[in-house]
């Protein structure tokens, strides 16, 4: 009995621990993804025009920590990596500021 409940807490604390260590992103904060697209969904993007205003508006620490969670998504390439479109217009009009 006291080995079950050893096991059971031990995957207990595995699964917990685990989401502790989920990775977050620049690209995953809602507040500063929001200018960028044209819906609440954030499926749409805004036009190229608005996007490179919505970019110049954040400080250069919020566009550098985008570009490098851009940088990371590119180099581990999987489906959990949900801002392709975002990445691209990243790379094409905000990387120059």
């Amino acid at each position: 009995m006291n080995i079950k409940m050893i096991c059971l807490g031990a995957m207990a604390l595995s699964m917990v621990g685990g989401a502790a260590f989920a990775k977050t992103s620049a690209l995953d904060d809602p507040a500063k993804m929001q200018p960028f697209y044209t819906d609440s969904s954030m499926k749409t993007m805004v036009s190229n025009d608005d996007f490179v205003k919505a970019w110049k508006a954040l400080t250069p620490d919020d566009q550098t920590a985008m570009m490098k969670a851009c940088e990371d998504e590119a180099k581990d390439a999987t489906a959990a990596n949900s801002h392709p479109e975002f990445c691209s217009s990243v790379k094409a009009n905000g990387g120059s500021k």
